[in-house]
């Protein structure tokens, strides 16, 4: 699986446009989390939420364990209200290895003051006096709603029986898929063989998010375990590095989120691999999982594959690209299938990144619809056809440079305002 060719897939690597050296090989794997040997999980139900958009009877609890403390990475939010896990899990992460994650779903542990850190420490306590382990070897996760205490006894009760219920394999990987669900309407894993110089490494992970989703990290979840021997310089260094090529280019509503967090956490049971072989089969995992996000979304419809290229500078690109991925305008009409290509060089002008209007060129799949900054003659109804896929390909190209930046970008529909009118009640 080449994933890492541009144009090759949106469902790989292919879609951030960042290549695959040719000494590496990448082999999809059917088992997500569970393809990395070792590791175990749990879900449980607790009553985190008594009313929800799924069933409130299903698991709201879950529990990663990888049976030992190994080097780890994280990323959070950039958001400055920043959830309770998310600070504890920094601190964790930062103190030393970690064991297991565990997560919450149903209350985001936000916005609750010097009580949402000892409700969140207390989780932590939970599952470490049930495993036998250090409260720093975990990571609090918590997703749902923002400004409500959390049912911390419940959690805490719980946890014996959910550390008595880990176990390995697929569907109990499933399992703390689903328990971390929110508004998803479906799990997401992903998992990837990397081969190179004769070593070879697993990367898998996992992810929830379907809104609040923006493209500065998103509102969503994500544990990454992989069996390469990493330590927690270059876990940090290569997590950044993907996190912003991926889970930081995307967006469902340009609404970002206080509970942000990804985890990598790497056991070393393979060995060592070299470092561009790491980075593209982490690459390959977290583009899957975002992509799986976007299109999960609250209300998508479709999802643009949206290229600013030929930009001075990265900064440039990104800054121009975030421009368009928030603004409504150009969400709804490509919820319309509309060519309205003056809302994306309406909504760059926004932007405080430099760039001449003179230059711009837009197309939309193999249709041009604007060179100079000015309309051309082109077929609308082929632009109009390409925009009635469920996944488009829109590129933007300033003529200033060789630098770009990939996103993808939901549209924006009445379905999406049906599920957060409602979201509390």
């Amino acid at each position: 699986m080449n994933a890492g060719v541009p144009g090759q897939g949106w469902t790989g690597q292919g879609w951030t446009g960042h290549a695959v050296a040719s000494d590496v090989t990448l082999e999809a794997i059917e088992d997500g989390l569970a393809a990395v040997g070792g590791v175990a999980f749990a879900a449980l139900a607790v009553g985190v939420r008594d009313s929800a958009h799924r069933d409130p009877s299903a698991p709201d609890l879950a529990l990663l364990d990888v049976g030992r403390a190994v080097p780890a990475a994280i990323v959070t939010t950039t958001n400055r209200v920043r959830a309770a896990p998310c600070i504890v899990g920094v601190d964790h992460v930062s103190s030393g290895p970690i064991r297991a994650v565990v997560v919450n779903s149903g209350n985001a542990n936000a916005c609750t003051g010097p009580q949402g850190l000892i409700d969140a420490r207390a989780m932590t306590a939970g599952v470490a006096s049930a495993l036998g382990c250090d409260p720093q070897a975990v990571v609090p996760m918590s997703t749902g709603v923002i400004g409500v205490p959390l049912p911390v006894e419940r959690i805490v009760a719980g946890m014996p029986a959910l550390v008595a219920g880990l176990r390995s394999g697929a569907t109990a990987a499933g399992e703390l898929a689903r328990a971390m669900m929110t508004t998803d309407t479906r799990p997401k894993q992903s998992a990837v063989r990397v081969s190179t110089q004769g070593a070879s490494a697993v990367v898998a992970g996992v992810a929830k998010g379907a809104g609040m989703i923006e493209p500065a990290m998103a509102t969503m979840l994500s544990i990454i375990v992989t069996d390469a021997q990493l330590d927690a310089d270059t876990a940090a260094d290569v997590l950044r590095e993907v996190v912003e090529r991926t889970f930081n280019r995307i967006s469902v509503d340009s609404c970002g989120s206080t509970n942000d967090t990804v985890v990598l956490l790497a056991t070393g049971d393979a060995g060592p691999m070299p470092r561009h072989a790491i980075v593209a089969a982490l690459e390959t995992v977290a583009a899957r999982l975002a992509h799986d996000i976007v299109t999960d979304g609250e209300g998508v419809t479709r999802v643009a594959r949206l290229r600013i290229g030929g930009a001075a500078d990265l900064a440039t690109a990104t800054a121009l690209g975030r421009a368009v991925a928030a603004s409504a305008l150009f969400r709804t009409a490509l919820h319309g299938s509309d060519p309205n290509w003056g809302r994306i060089l309406a909504a760059m002008g926004t932007s405080s990144a430099p760039f001449d209007p003179d230059r711009v060129a837009v197309r939309f799949g193999p249709v041009v619809v604007c060179r100079d900054g000015g309309a051309v003659p082109y077929d609308l109804p082929a632009a109009v056809a390409v925009l009635r896929e469920a996944e488009v390909d829109i590129d933007v190209d300033l003529h200033l440079g060789e630098a770009e930046a990939v996103f993808l970008v939901a549209d924006l529909s009445a379905g999406y305002v049906h599920v957060n009118a409602e979201y509390t009640t």
